[in-house]
């Protein structure tokens, strides 16, 4: 055993009185496409891992909070996990199913086996013996785990942000997360106020066709982009013109490309911000709204769009415009946020809003072996990159220390036989 081990032992009462153990690699917090991709590069590297999971599935995201008709945003090549390619026969735009198979399929090639139901309470760093100690709890069990290097896989959206609005506790219809929707079905009928963007669009889109009335609320500008543009995806064509022209001119591009495609969305009360698509995902994180079908269903008056809320009332809501609607239903697609701050111990490399303070593309690694992965604001693309830089940062230190630890065994085998 580690000397500093013992050290850590010898200092933490606690410790020695609690179950534990010693994980010979990194602890992997998060068992969605983030950290399945780290843990198969990680195995690629020949490096043992143990992957903490608080649900009681893989990918609880997609397969618990997403809705039946969700498909992938972006062409599958962009999706994409390192070191395993979707099916060949798999549709350009996969499911929700879809993806989950592959998801499951990707964790037993790589025989990753996380250990579920385990909720990581606490992780802090112990600067004297150097080693990471992550709690959880799994029915009602505390338990520790110790280890040189910890991966902060939970991603950017772990918990759904509910705001709080005036007078929603007594609207009286049913509120629902945009997390908890699943299908239109139940909503045949309804009067449905929904927020906006990429979730909110297409829940909008899924209502209209189980024949509901939904309202969408536009509290602020945003990029409407075609996902595709007269055939080819949006997203691969600016990728392509990244590598040769600017960010500004692929931006004014993008949107003279939308013109065409969509017409002028302003008349339509969808007001562009002032900076563009591309360059207002690299500073914000704003994502552009990719349209499949909901701009048609807004430009004909199915999808009503309306301005910000200003306060609820019984069956109704009244606008900052001073319009009062009744509705029978609301949907609250108000996003997400990281959950890091309220479990990993550490201020130096996380912000309080749970991402990573460095910028692109350092914020992967930070000190004492820490490690952050699905925090870039790029999608499962920018996923696969970090569990890439990731491993083999993890894989050459590892490797490192099992060769000084063949030496020190060498050395004393030699000292033993001498002495004989």
């Amino acid at each position: 055993m580690d000397r500093s081990l013992f050290h850590l032992l010898d200092q933490d009462q606690d410790l020695s009185q609690c179950k534990w153990t010693l994980v010979n690699g990194p602890v992997i917090v998060g068992a969605g496409p983030s950290g399945l991709a780290t843990a198969a590069c990680l195995r690629e590297e020949g490096v043992p891992f143990v992957v903490l999971e608080r649900a009681e599935c893989i990918a609880s995201l997609w397969q618990k909070r997403t809705y039946d008709r969700l498909k992938l945003h972006l062409p599958k090549k962009f999706c994409q996990l390192p070191r395993l390619p979707f099916p060949e026969d798999f549709p350009e735009y996969p499911t929700k199913k879809q993806f989950i198979e592959y998801l499951e399929s990707y964790a037993k090639h790589f025989d990753i086996n996380p250990k579920f139901n385990e909720c990581v309470e606490s992780a802090s760093y112990d600067e004297t013996s150097g080693f990471w100690r992550v709690k959880t709890v799994s029915n009602e069990v505390e338990f520790e785990y110790i280890c040189r290097w910890l991966v902060v896989a939970t991603g950017e959206n772990a918990e759904c942000i509910v705001p709080n609005i005036e007078g929603l506790a007594k609207f009286g219809g049913e509120v629902i997360h945009a997390c908890e929707y699943k299908s239109g079905e139940k909503f045949q009928g309804q009067k449905v106020l929904v927020g906006c963007g990429n979730s909110g669009m297409e829940l909008s889109l899924d209502l209209c066709n189980h024949n509901a009335s939904p309202s969408m609320v536009v509290r602020s500008s945003v990029h409407v982009l075609p996902r595709e543009v007269f055939g080819n995806s949006t997203f691969e064509i600016a990728v392509l013109m990244m590598k040769w022209l600017p960010l500004w001119l692929v931006d004014k591009l993008m949107l003279i490309l939308a013109w065409l495609v969509l017409g002028n969305i302003e008349k339509y009360g969808l007001k562009r911000p002032s900076m563009g698509p591309l360059e207002l995902k690299n500073t914000k994180g704003k994502t552009p709204v990719l349209d499949i079908g909901a701009l048609e269903k807004i430009k004909s008056g199915d999808i009503n769009d309306v301005p910000g809320i200003k306060c609820f009332s019984y069956k109704q809501v009244e606008l900052v415009n001073g319009e009062k609607l009744d509705i029978d239903a609301v949907i609250l697609a108000t996003g997400y946020r990281s959950n890091v701050p309220s479990w990993l111990k550490e201020g130096d490399f996380f912000c309080k809003n749970g991402f990573p303070k460095a910028p692109l593309p350092h914020g992967w690694k930070g000190n004492g072996g820490l490690y952050a992965v699905g925090f870039t604001r790029r999608g499962l693309s920018g996923a696969a990159s970090d569990a890439m830089r990731i491993a083999q940062d993890i894989g050459k230190l590892w490797n490192d220390e099992t060769k000084q630890h063949k030496k020190i065994a060498i050395a004393c085998q030699r000292r033993c036989i001498s002495q004989l």
